[in-house]
This record gives structure tokens, C-alpha cells and sequence, in this order.
């Protein structure tokens, strides 16, 4: 009977014939009832995609803070990506895992190395060595070039690979996204600062009001016409009022040591000229959640990436039930003394696979396996709670800032009403026609609306800088990463 081709081209074939034989026994590998079940919500589920006009919300600017139009504002972010220690942090992390990535890499390729030995030895000739060479001292050299390559048959190395990639495109939006918070800190810090300032302004304008009225009570209080109730309460406001600016400096110097380490410069804002938000320009957002908003927010690809790595990870656990097929090869020298490792006679050389098949491990490998696919589970429902948090925090900040235009126009109202309130009763109280204590509490009112302005329209900054940052903060995926980052994850789980 004649052999057929496939026959006589493993038998001529070794290597062939054992890598499809591993693969036969590969067949055996158990992975039944092990798998992930958590599923990744999209913008069709958590409802960001059904309003069409959303589509339309423009992107920002990666230098977004530039739109307030303060210059030490811009000067202060600058510094702060440049020297904050946290950022420095990020970017390290993603340099390591960067490295990991080319680690990985590298076992796709051959390895190649090269010995040089050298020694002098003493043969016991008490042991295998027969005479001559037992119980002789000799040379012995060693001039060898060796080579091996893993034959990635089931993909161990490239879902390797895959993971370290994917945990370096995470690593990489991890810096971005820290970067976006740290600007949105600094600004807000850098606003807070301003809200201060100007609530420091009202105490002093209300110090030199109190002081004013406390003269008016004791000129009455000489002339006859109070008594000296009155002018003990118009004393008690004053040093309420230094209290109140004491308190606020208070809290301005922490607020500028905040500012600082932010920075990562101590003493920066020592030599600034204190801000003031009147010379703040409002930044114009629109009022909406994109449709796109999971792809505009860092530490959402962030989170994405970590799942795509999870899954090439729970890839390269499958492949641990399958066989490793390694080609290995040396060539070179070798001989007893050194004059001859370089002669005719001293060449040495072998080539063969090496087959390494796991049989029984002890349920060690499904073990692995559902760790693995536990991993994924965890990176989907952490990306599920990232992309939540992320929709409320963008429907936070766009709620806060329409209720806030509405509160301010009730709020001017409020304090024109206040302000004329306490004229008239400080001309009543002048007049004879009323007494202090109205005076006291038309002022209450007025001192209230006043520092629910500042409040207000530092929290209109405050809150445009939150949208900023709860949109995305200008950042956009990098070119190489946005097709991988884009790609439905879930079709990988099966």
C-alpha cells in the first residue's frame, strides 16, 4: 500500500508531527462553566443618546482654563502640570507600564545569546571520568551561540501582549484624566481664593458701615435722645466685624497654601496679585450631556482600557490549558584545553522542539481561569460605576449651573430690596422716627444678601469649571488608541 503525502511528510517532518500531535492532545483542556457575566452599559442604556440635539455640544479646548481670561490663572495650570508630584506620579506609572508592554512583546520575537567559558578544572578519578582525564587538571573552554523561539500557536504571548498594551493605554488615560483633574482643581482653588477675597471686602465694608452707625448712636446717645442700650449695641458690631475679617484671612491664607501644593511651588501665590472675580470672564458651555460623553472623559477610556486588558488577560489564561512548542538550536566550540576550542573537531551543534503539554495541574489552571475572568468581571462593573458617576456628575453640574443664573437674578433682586430697606431705616433712626433695633436687622438682611452674591457668582465659576471638567476637559484619545478603545468590548467575554 502506497503512503500517502501527509504520511511521508511527517514522517520526513518531525517537528510538524509533534506540534500537531500537542495540538490533538490540546483537545482536552477543560474550560467548561467558566467564564465572565458582567456586561458593559453603553449611552443607549444609561439614556445620553436619545436627544439628538445633544450631538451638536461642541468640544472643548484642552486649555480651557485660557476662556476666564486671567492671566495668572493660565500661568498657575502651567505650572502645576509642569510640577505638580501627583501628576509626576501618573506619568512614571505609565513609563512602567510602557515598559511592560515591550517586555511582553519581546517573547514574540527569538531570543538569541551568546557563552564564552573558561575554566580550569580537576577531574576526580574516583568518579566517571577514565584515565587519562581522570585525575588530571585540565582547560576547558566553551564558545557557544544558542537560540530559541516560542511558537505562539495558541496566543499565549500575544494575548500577553494584548493585556500589557491594553494596561498601558489605561496607564496613559490615567495621566490625561489627572492632568484634567488638576487643572480643574487649581482653577477652582484659584476661584475660591477670589470668593474670599471679595467676602473680605463685604466684612470691611460692613466694619466701616457699623462704624459709621456707632457714630450716629453716640452723637444721640450726647444729644439725649438714646440710651445707653443702644450704643452698647452699636459698640458690640465692631469687633464682630474685625472677627469676621480676621476669620476670612484666616482662610485665605489655607486657601493659598492649598493653591501652592496644587502648584507644587510653596509661596507661588505670595507673589500674586490677590484675584477678584469681577475680572474673571464667565467661560460660555452649553447646558448639555453629549452623546459622545463617554468618549470625551479620560477616566472613562481609563476604565475601558483596563477591561480590555482584563479580557486579553482571561484570553491568556485559556491559553495556559494548551501545549508550549519551543524551537531551541545552539552552535559552537568546545574542547579541553584552549588552544584546540577554535580547531577542526571542536564544533558542536543541535536543533529540536521542546513540548511542554500540562496534564494534570491539579485544578490549578481553572483556578487561574475564573480569577481571571473575576478580574473581568470587576473592570466591567468598575467601568459601569465610572461611566454612572460620570453621567451624574455631568447632570450635577449642568443642573447646578441653570439653577444658579435663576438664583443670582433672585438674589439682585433680594438685595436691591435689602439695600433700600436699610436706608430708610437708618434715615428713620436718624430722623427720630424709628429705633436701632430696625436698624440692626435692615442691616442682618443687607450683610446676608451681600455675601450670598459673592457666594454666587464664585459658585457660577466654580461650576463652569466642574462642566469643564465633568465634559471631558478638551481631552481627546490618542489616534493609535481610539479604534481599540471604540471596539465593543462584550463581543471578547465569549
Amino acid at each position: 500500500m502506497t503512503e500517502s503525502f501527509a504520511v511521508r511528510a511527517l514522517r520526513r517532518t518531525p517537528v510538524v508531527a509533534a506540534a500537531l500531535a500537542v495540538v490533538a492532545l490540546a483537545g482536552c483542556a477543560d474550560m467548561a462553566g467558566i467564564g465572565s457575566h458582567a456586561k458593559l452599559r453603553d449611552a443607549t442604556t444609561l439614556g445620553i443618546a436619545a436627544d439628538p440635539a445633544r450631538a451638536t455640544v461642541p468640544s472643548l479646548d484642552s486649555q480651557w482654563w485660557q476662556a476666564f481670561g486671567d492671566s495668572q490663572l493660565n500661568a498657575l495650570v502651567d505650572q502645576a502640570v509642569a510640577g505638580n508630584p501627583n501628576l509626576q506620579v501618573a506619568r512614571a506609572r505609565l513609563v512602567r507600564a510602557q515598559a511592560s508592554a515591550d517586555i511582553a512583546g519581546a517573547a514574540l520575537l527569538p531570543k538569541v545569546g551568546a557563552d564564552l567559558n573558561l575554566n580550569r578544572q580537576k577531574f576526580n578519578s574516583n568518579y566517571i571520568y577514565p584515565a587519562p582525564l581522570g585525575g588530571s587538571t585540565q582547560n576547558i573552554g566553551l564558545l557557544q551561540l544558542g537560540a530559541s523561539w516560542e511558537l505562539d500557536f495558541f496566543g499565549k504571548n500575544r494575548s500577553a501582549l494584548d493585556t500589557a498594551l491594553g494596561a498601558a493605554n489605561a496607564a496613559a488615560a490615567d495621566a490625561d484624566a489627572a492632568r484634567v483633574l488638576l487643572a480643574s482643581n487649581v482653577a477652582r482653588s484659584y476661584f475660591q481664593w477670589a470668593r474670599l477675597n471679595e467676602q473680605v471686602e463685604v466684612a470691611k465694608r460692613t466694619l466701616a458701615q457699623r462704624d459709621e452707625t456707632f457714630k450716629l448712636v453716640r452723637d444721640r446717645v450726647s444729644a439725649g435722645l438714646d440710651t445707653r442700650l443702644e450704643l452698647r449695641q452699636s459698640e458690640g458690631g465692631l469687633p464682630e466685624a474685625r472677627q469676621q475679617i480676621e476669620a476670612l484671612n484666616e482662610q485665605i491664607a489655607l486657601q493659598q497654601h492649598a493653591l501652592d501644593a496644587l502648584v507644587g511651588q510653596p509661596n507661588v501665590s505670595a507673589s500674586l496679585k490677590p484675584p477678584v472675580l469681577a475680572g474673571v470672564k464667565p467661560m460660555a458651555l452649553q447646558a448639555n450631556i453629549p452623546a459622545d460623553l463617554l468618549g470625551r472623559r479620560a477616566d472613562i477610556a481609563a476604565a475601558r482600557w483596563r477591561v480590555e486588558a482584563a479580557t486579553s488577560d482571561v484570553a491568556n489564561a485559556k491559553t495556559q490549558f494548551y501545549p508550549n512548542v519551543n524551537l531551541t538550536a545552539f552552535a559552537g566550540f568546545q574542547s579541553l584545553g584552549f588552544g584546540k576550542l577554535l580547531k577542526s573537531g571542536s564544533e558542536q551543534w543541535g536543533v529540536g522542539p521542546a513540548i511542554h503539554l500540562p496534564i494534570f495541574e491539579g485544578g490549578r489552571l481553572r483556578a487561574n481561569l475564573r480569577g481571571k475572568s473575576a478580574d473581568l468581571d470587576v473592570a466591567i462593573e468598575s467601568y459601569n460605576a465610572t461611566v454612572l458617576d460620570a453621567v451624574r456628575d455631568a447632570a450635577d453640574q449642568v443642573s447646578s449651573a441653570q439653577s444658579i443664573v435663576r438664583q443670582q437674578a433672585e438674589q439682585r433682586t433680594a438685595q436691591t430690596a435689602a439695600e433700600g430697606a436699610y436706608d430708610i431705616a437708618v434715615q428713620r433712626y436718624r430722623a427720630g422716627l424709628g429705633n436701632y433695633l430696625n436698624v440692626l436687622t435692615a442691616e442682618t438682611a443687607v450683610l446676608a444678601q451681600r455675601r450670598l452674591a459673592v457666594d454666587l457668582a464664585a459658585r457660577a465659576l466654580d461650576t463652569q469649571v466642574g462642566l469643564a471638567r465633568a465634559l471631558g476637559g478638551g481631552w481627546q484619545p490618542p489616534a493609535t488608541a481610539t479604534a481599540a478603545a471604540a471596539a465593543p468590548v462584550a463581543a471578547t467575554q465569549n
